[in-house]
């Protein structure tokens, strides 16, 4: 399995931006993507990630100014940022996790990183 991520960049505060990440090869059925980011000096955090239900999980700090989405068919995930802060400035890692039944271990894959940095 590989991730493929892309939609960083440079923008003002209280800008948008948007990634997206694709996911080849054989993706097991219960499985959920998501985005991770890690700031300099900081630890990798969960952003947001959603299962192959819908099931969604936002960070606090990013609740009410990011939307996650995703498109089975096409095993696909999208990150929609807006109202962006300084703070948010990070590389944002796409993740999957996915594994074959509920008594099967998981797998854990990671994409390459994009940067996003947000000026002020």
């Amino acid at each position: 399995v590989q991730l493929q991520a892309s939609g960083g960049g440079l923008v003002q505060a209280g800008g948008s931006l948007r990634l997206s990440c694709k996911a080849s090869g054989t993706i097991d059925s219960i499985n959920t993507m998501g985005w991770y980011r890690q700031a300099p000096g900081k630890m990798r955090e969960l952003v947001a990630s959603i299962s192959q239900v819908g099931d969604m999980n936002l960070a606090d700090s990013v609740k009410g100014r990011f939307t996650i989405s995703r498109e089975n068919a096409k095993n696909t995930v999208d990150l929609q940022m807006d109202s962006l802060k300084p703070e948010d400035t990070a590389v944002y890692y796409c993740h999957l996790i996915m594994r074959s039944s509920v008594y099967t271990v998981a797998h854990n894959f990671w994409g390459q990183g994009t940067l996003v940095t947000v000026s002020s």
